[in-house]
């Protein structure tokens, strides 16, 4: 938490004030911050420390307006606005040294290796029927092949999210993105008595995502804001979807074209190679929250570690809307690695495919039309969760956590639906899922953006790694072996047959619809505290706000030219 919040407001720090009170005194001490910005600062309050004041107020307070940023606090301009000021095309060329084109460019690139990732990921998806006969393993053994892969993912985010708000974030980006394409192409050439290794290479593969996941989001936010972010973060996060889909596609269709599901692991490294050529290439290194400060704002540096943390756990709008996300995480994980195994499972009860026997091909059109539905609901689910939001922030400022609320709460209901009419229609079951999974997808973007602006840039990519942990953690790092687990415990109690594996994973994955409805209403907590966390966001880039240290009670109040640190609850007597 920051600035004056800290400490409850005036009216925490002094309970018995009354609000008329203290709405002047928060008047006075914050429309002074503009003229004080020309004069050199006293010993003990330079811009970024962590001893820094968080309010400062000029020799001589009034109450009129002040020159300095319009929509700020003490600005002249409308004083009620909620937005900072928005550079044009020509500001924000100047302030990245980036042309529109370039930066474009970067965006481009960024979202062929986020496709790329996700295309890797669900490869295993794609062939998994085949990898379970390889190798001869139960559902529960190929859940831990996901959840192996997201639990390495999720231990190393931190790390990156740590150094990627410190050091090169494109160097971070091509070393992990290397790496993950030699482990991936080593991963296809392991024999069938050595699963444990298969399991070792899909931890090593982490890596690489983690080194991305972390780091890519908040370039976009270095380079673009306002509007011009929303729709960049929508079209970084259409590779989600589009790349899970391909991964389905390739897998299958590589498969049957090679006759060897080993060649659909060999595929996305090559790809890679051509990421970090163009990674090393076309993208370049913007200043960490240029785009946000006024010209005359002191820049941002970065505080401890522990300081971001404390900060982030502060922050309920991240907190919430990460819990929210979680869900999503959850649902599309067990969705990824499950659903084209159920479908197979499906039609070999309807009767319409024959079933895998040991030692076969299984020979199936559900990783192939899966796939293009999870692409084509991702790209229409993305796209309407950024359009309907958009739409609604000009009359309700909570649309973006309302949106996602509304986008997991109405796909829990398809989901279920889906599940349990598998036994009945395949056809009822794929229209269902297509629903649930475009309302599902509406809320990738929007999340990013959240986080883009309750963080203060200087502790975006620490926000993303623990955003990446909370999700995997307690979602789709443990919900694939979570629905095989629960699956394999439920055949026990049945006869062997065709039908009791059908019904073990069809109950198991109703576990979905109800996680769902949970991150739904984390999605709506988080719209009772959106609006506050912005404000103080941008308060802070802007220069208006700075972090007390926790032993720090205290205000810049001038005496005769010049600052002096008194106490706060001085002030308020």
């Amino acid at each position: 938490m920051t600035g004056f919040e800290q400490h409850g407001g005036c009216r925490g720090a002094a309970p018995g004030l009354s609000d008329s009170k203290c709405s002047g005194l928060l008047s006075r001490v914050g429309s002074s911050v503009g003229p004080e910005r020309g004069r050199a600062r006293p010993p003990g309050t330079m811009a970024g420390s962590d001893t820094a004041p968080f309010l400062s107020q000029a020799d001589d307070p009034d109450d009129g307006p002040v020159p300095g940023n319009p929509g700020l606090p003490g600005s002249m301009g409308n004083p009620k606005s909620e937005e900072p000021e928005v550079p044009d095309q020509e500001g924000l060329q100047r302030i990245t040294g980036l042309s529109p084109g370039h930066s474009a460019l970067i965006v481009a690139v960024l979202c062929y290796i986020n496709l790329l990732n996700y295309m890797d990921r669900f490869t295993v998806a794609g062939v998994l029927p085949d990898i379970e006969q390889f190798f001869n393993i139960g559902d529960s053994s190929s859940g831990l092949i996901q959840t192996v892969f997201i639990s390495s993912y999720m231990v190393l985010a931190p790390v990156f999210g740590y150094l990627g708000d410190r050091y090169n974030r494109k160097y971070l980006m091509c070393g992990g993105i290397a790496f993950w394409s030699l482990v991936t192409l080593g991963s296809s050439f392991i024999p069938g008595e050595h699963f444990w290794l298969l399991l070792l290479t899909r931890g090593l593969v982490g890596v690489g995502e983690a080194s991305y996941s972390t780091i890519a989001p908040t370039l976009i936010a270095d380079l673009f804001v306002a509007d011009q972010r929303s729709r960049m973060l929508s079209i970084f996060y259409f590779a989600i979807p589009v790349g899970s889909g391909l991964g389905y596609i390739a897998g299958s269709k590589v498969k049957d074209m090679a006759g060897d599901w080993h060649w659909a692991l060999r595929v996305t490294p090559g790809l890679g190679v051509v990421a970090v050529l163009l990674l090393f290439l076309v993208v370049r290194e913007p200043p960490r929250g240029a785009v946000e400060r006024h010209s005359d704002s002191p820049p941002l540096n970065p505080t401890s570690w522990w300081a971001d943390l404390r900060a982030l756990a502060r922050n309920p709008s991240f907190v919430l809307s990460s819990l929210g996300f979680t869900a999503v995480a959850f649902v599309t994980g067990s969705l990824a690695l499950w659903a084209p195994a159920f479908l197979l499972r499906s039609r070999v009860v309807l009767g319409e495919t024959p079933p895998c026997l040991p030692g076969d091909s299984c020979s199936s059109s559900d990783s192939l039309i899966f796939g293009l539905i999870t692409c084509l609901t991702g790209v229409l689910g993305v796209g309407l969760g950024v359009e309907i939001s958009r739409r609604l922030r000009h009359s309700n400022p909570r649309a973006d956590p309302l949106v996602c609320a509304a986008g997991l709460l109405g796909s829990a209901p398809f989901l279920f639906l889906s599940l349990a009419c598998a036994r009945g229609s395949i056809v009822a079951t794929y229209i269902f899922i297509f629903i649930g999974e475009t309302l599902l997808s509406m809320n990738w973007a929007i999340v990013a953006d959240i986080l883009l602006y309750v963080v203060i840039p200087t502790r975006r990519s620490t926000a993303e790694a623990f955003q990446i942990v909370l999700s995997h953690l307690l979602g789709d790092a443990g919900s694939p072996y979570l629905i095989g687990l629960i699956s394999d415990r439920l055949r026990r109690n049945w006869p062997p047959s065709f039908l009791s594996e059908f019904r073990a994973l069809q109950f198991s994955l109703m576990l979905c619809a109800f996680v769902g409805a949970l991150g739904g209403a984390a999605f709506l907590g988080t719209a009772i505290f959106i609006e506050g966390d912005r404000r103080r966001a941008q308060l802070h880039v802007q220069g208006l706000l700075h972090e007390a240290g926790p032993t720090d009670d205290q205000i810049v109040v001038p005496q005769r030219g010049r600052s002096t640190r008194v106490p706060v609850a001085s002030v308020l007597i």
